[in-house]
């Protein structure tokens, strides 16, 4: 089946009309491309992201937009003509909001199979000398000799692409001794855990604000075979959970995962003494190379001593255990 897709020019004011004028014409699905909710949507999560993709952001300026999907069977010419028709009747009948131009440009789309295509950006992803993140379609194809990680990575963050979760990975695989009590602050799609698992951990804790990681992580754990004897994904935050916290502090733990962004990492580290046994190690990553400063300092105030920095990319990692 081949398809055309089309692409109406408009400006954010027009949206929400152009939007709603497009559902009643019957077009029950399109993709909207808007500047200023891609800006707002960052500063209401302003707390939660440290880097901004510059290159999506040169893309998106100015833009407003809408994408429709038309079947190509030969009617296609006459509903473009159509379509094109009743975006200037909208005009005339709001003439109060700004559109912009509502030009209509049309291109046809390659033949293939949608459903299984968006596989082709997960290949195995070696990390570390030991470990390979596979996406769970492959589970059973990798030959590389590397301990297998098996993941859904259409779910949430975490796949094993990222600097920063890589990193947090070669830390495990280096520090972990086998039979160690890991505990994951911000765990998304609990990879970390599971890495930890399949290098020798006898017992991992996840925990995330997100109420959808803790499905999401279990769901994961159980494609490695790790059930809840040995797997654990909880929601909360340990900053203001007292119950969660209280829960969490009745084990002893050997290392602590933070994989998250600077801000949180800040947040967290006066709570953390908590967790914290004599030789834990505490795994920050995540942290831009223009906040370590920031996370060195906050360490010390935490009564923590830095053992290693890891760098990839403008990304780092600190390793650190009491003082």
């Amino acid at each position: 089946m081949q398809w055309l897709e089309l692409t109406i020019q408009t400006a954010s004011s027009g949206i929400e009309a152009l939007g709603a004028h497009l559902t009643a014409q019957g077009y029950d699905s399109f993709v909207i491309d808007d500047q200023i909710e891609y800006e707002a949507f960052l500063e209401n999560n302003r707390a939660y992201w440290d880097y901004i993709d510059e290159e999506l952001e040169k893309r998106l300026q100015g833009l407003s937009q809408i994408k429709l999907y038309l079947e190509m069977d030969g009617r296609e010419q006459e509903k473009v003509e159509t379509l094109k028709a009743s975006l200037e009747a909208l005009r005339n009948r709001l003439p109060n909001v700004q559109f912009g131009s509502l030009a209509v440009t049309a291109a046809p789309m390659a033949e293939e199979n949608w459903e299984d295509s968006w596989k082709e950006n997960y290949p195995p992803q070696p990390v570390g000398n030991r470990l390979v993140v596979l996406p769970y379609w492959l589970a059973d194809t990798d030959a590389s000799g590397r301990i297998p990680v098996v993941l859904d990575p259409g779910l949430t963050f975490g796949t094993g692409a990222h600097p920063s979760t890589q990193m947090c990975m070669e830390a495990l695989e280096e520090r972990l001794l086998p039979g160690s009590r890991v505990i994951d602050l911000g765990s998304g799609s609990g990879i970390l855990s599971i890495a930890a698992l399949r290098l020798g951990a006898k017992e991992a804790i996840c925990v995330d604000i997100d109420p959808k990681a803790e499905g999401i992580a279990e769901e994961n754990a159980a494609y490695n075979g790790f059930g809840r004897d040995v797997f654990r994904a909880c929601t909360g935050n340990v900053s203001e959970d007292t119950p969660l916290m209280r829960e969490l502090c009745a084990k002893n733990y050997d290392v602590v995962l933070i994989n998250i962004v600077a801000d949180v990492i800040l947040s967290l580290l006066p709570a953390l003494h908590r967790l914290l046994q004599r030789e834990t190690i505490v795994i920050c990553s995540g942290i831009l190379d223009t906040r370590l400063p920031e996370i060195y300092e906050g360490l010390k105030e935490a009564g923590l001593q830095v053992l290693e920095t890891k760098a990839k990319e403008d990304w780092r990692c600190v390793v650190a255990k009491e003082a």
